[in-house]
């Protein structure tokens, strides 16, 4: 399998898990109508309606910007696009799919229901105070990974073949 080729099945991959298990926890789990839903002591399946960025960061700030947050991220998604087709390890070329995928699955959302869907939040409790992290989905995942593997790739991967 060519390079590029790796990189298009894993961003079908990223994209295909990430909206199916929007989709299912959606319309066949029915997560809104449950709430919060425990898993573990320290997992809870929860529906949060993201419609700014990480974090929620520019979460007010409308049609308007919701539009340019869509541009912007046909942008990068092609920017991305062309270096996994120029990348010259599997390692980058995996991230960059990675990345590609969730990106294009949080767009999804973005399009079809005005904001992204999130689900997965991790706590801890310390001395009675409950600590949360950021409600996530496997989107967020996939581009935290994709991030993850490039950097290992830049920074500690295979040093490049020298010409002679």
């Amino acid at each position: 399998m060519t390079p590029v080729r790796l990189g298009i099945l894993t961003a079908v991959i990223a994209l295909a898990l990430d909206q199916a298990t929007k989709l299912w926890l959606l319309y066949g789990f029915e997560l809104a109508r449950k709430g919060v839903v425990p898993v573990t002591s320290f997992f809870d399946l929860v529906l949060a309606w993201n419609t700014g960025i990480s974090y929620g960061w520019f979460a007010g700030q409308g049609p308007t910007g919701q539009i340019l947050m869509l541009a912007f991220k046909a942008v990068a998604i092609v920017a991305l696009a062309i270096w996994m087709a120029r990348s010259t390890t599997k390692l980058a070329t995996i991230g960059l799919g990675l990345i590609i995928g969730g990106a294009i699955g949080n767009a999804i959302d973005r399009l079809a229901y005005g904001a992204v869907v999130d689900f997965a939040l991790f706590h801890v409790e310390i001395a009675g105070k409950t600590y949360n992290w950021y409600v996530f989905n496997i989107a967020d995942v996939a581009i935290v990974v994709g991030v993850v593997a490039l950097l290992y790739d830049s920074l500690i991967g295979a040093p490049a073949v020298k010409a002679p």
